[in-house]
């Protein structure tokens, strides 16, 4: 409805006489000229500051996406001021050619609301810089390395070797996680050992075999606490820092754990196999038949025997 009441002020009386205003009888070759002039001078001025800016820009980001952005809204701007002053030196009005296309402007406005939506998140993400290109991230369930930001999307390649363009605007109305910003990351890795086992050998012995691993880092050191008292098992929480690729991580845990198993192995100390206790009423050391047997049935071969002798 807005775009058609948009479109239909473009039937109103003032823009019928657009053709008297774009007249152009009684110009000379010079009038042509200098208007040609006025407009190939915008483009080569704005090319040049634009490439000016992409240099610039890329020196103090780590990107050039921005600068070629910024570049390009200075070069089209100073395109369209060219233009008008174009227009002008050919001694046509400019006002009412401005109406016209600021009608038409915000129809197609309307019309493309969900690419300029993204086109502005996208110079957002680029401002405010929550992660560059080659940074591992998740947003929403999606997980990968960066490959390319460009005015719309914000393209991944995932583990799996899919690449994922997601909508810059969806980007940035979630939550966002770099995982390669700090450098480093720390993964937990649960280990249980069985009830009685004493758990400050086992802790050092658990903290001596991850720290033995070569992607672990000394510092932060990686440290060992008692989790939790499971059902088969005392639960440890390994908790260890390594280099920040999702690789990184899968091969870290990897290493780790095999290096906790042959460490127990070689000390003797049990990972339980998930178990239950059944108990089935009789207490250990008590005579099965006395502690089995029912009260009522005790009572009644109690009375049979009297009556025998």
């Amino acid at each position: 409805m807005i775009t058609r009441a948009l479109l239909a002020q473009t039937e109103s009386p003032d823009l019928d006489s657009l053709g008297e205003v774009l007249d152009t009888s009684g110009l000379g070759p010079w009038d042509y000229g200098k208007a040609a002039i006025i407009l190939v001078a915008s483009v080569v001025l704005g090319r040049a500051v634009r490439f000016v800016l992409k240099r610039v820009l890329s020196r103090t980001r780590t990107d050039d996406f921005l600068g070629d952005l910024i570049g390009r809204i200075v070069f089209y701007l100073m395109v369209a001021f060219g233009l008008v002053y174009a227009l002008e030196a050919l001694g046509i009005a400019v006002a009412p050619v401005l109406g016209a296309l600021g009608i038409v402007g915000i129809a197609l406005a309307f019309a493309l609301q969900d690419i300029l939506e993204n086109f502005v998140a996208g110079i957002i993400l680029q401002l405010r810089r929550p992660f560059s290109a080659g940074d591992e991230i998740m947003s929403e369930e999606y997980e990968g390395r960066v490959t390319e930001i460009d005015a719309r999307t914000v393209t991944i390649r995932t583990p799996d070797g899919e690449i994922v363009r997601l909508p810059s605007a969806s980007v940035i109305k979630n939550a966002i996680v770099n995982h390669t910003r700090n450098g480093h990351r720390r993964t937990t890795l649960a280990v249980g050992v069985a009830y009685g086992t004493d758990l400050d050998r086992a802790a050092a012995i658990t903290h001596e075999a991850t720290a033995a691993v070569d992607d672990v880092l000394d510092s932060p050191a990686p440290e060992v606490y008692v989790e939790q008292f499971g059902e088969s098992s005392i639960d440890f929480a390994v908790r260890f820092w390594h280099p920040p690729s999702i690789a990184a991580a899968w091969r870290v845990r990897d290493e780790v754990a095999r290096s906790i198993a042959r460490a127990y192995e070689a000390n003797g100390i049990e990972i339980p196999f998930p178990q239950r206790v059944l108990w089935s009423g009789v207490t250990p050391g008590s005579s099965d038949t006395d502690d089995a047997r029912d009260p009522a049935e005790s009572s009644a071969s109690d009375t049979t025997s009297g009556r025998g002798d």
